[in-house]
């Protein structure tokens, strides 16, 4: 695995139970602030066999990004699931639910033993 990818799955698995976080954060914090997409393709293609929260990753305006009608369901009942409130069935609240890794004792980036 690539370090930028390695880095990106371990980010994506330390977004905890209750939080959200973005597409371009993951990528920022992983080294690459244009990333965003790569990152998108990352959790599409890893998500299943990496054990990846997919669901609480959201695009820069804290809305679904998927396109899927019935995926961008369950994405939302996951976090609502989580405590999450997705407003008008796509959109969270950024401010409110944001993961910052600097925060309660979270780790920016988690150690090796995370993966």
């Amino acid at each position: 695995m690539e370090p930028f990818t390695e880095k990106v799955v371990r980010l994506l698995k330390a977004v905890p139970p209750g939080r959200i976080a973005t597409y371009g954060q993951i990528a920022r914090l992983a080294g690459s602030p244009r990333g965003a997409r790569q990152v998108a393709r990352i959790l599409h293609s890893m998500s299943r066999s990496h054990g990846i929260p997919w669901q609480r990753i959201v695009n820069a305006k804290g809305e679904i990004a998927i396109a899927d009608p019935d995926t961008a369901r369950a994405q939302a009942d996951l976090l609502e699931a989580e405590g999450i409130p997705v407003l008008g069935g796509k959109r969270v609240d950024l401010r409110t639910y944001r993961w910052d890794p600097g925060f309660e004792g979270e780790e920016e980036t988690p150690g090796p033993g995370s993966l």
